[in-house]
């Protein structure tokens, strides 16, 4: 396991004061978002992606079998702020 990945899994698995100082500092929005998940999703994702290498295809699997309300929120709060003009344009169609 590299040293990065040794981090990663030390903080996900970490005291929540620990997590929370690592979100402010974090300016990946998908790192802060797995740093505000409960215990059991990062727990899984450190034992299903971390320690199985930490290829993006294990991360895409992973949070393909996620329960909806995980999936959810990513999209919330990661992929949908990348989008303002779609979400802009979504708005302007509701309206006609």
């Amino acid at each position: 396991m590299e040293g990065s990945d040794r981090l990663a899994r030390l903080v996900l698995r970490g005291p929540g004061f620990l997590r929370k100082a690592a979100a402010s500092q974090a300016s990946d929005p998908v790192e802060r978002w797995m740093l505000r998940q409960p215990r059991r999703v990062r727990d899984s994702y450190v034992r299903e992606v971390i320690d199985r290498g930490g290829d993006e295809r294990l991360a895409e699997i992973w949070m393909l079998r996620q329960p909806n309300a995980v999936r959810d929120s990513y999209v919330k709060e990661v992929l949908e702020p990348k989008l303002p003009a779609l979400r802009n344009q979504g708005r302007a169609k509701k309206r006609l």
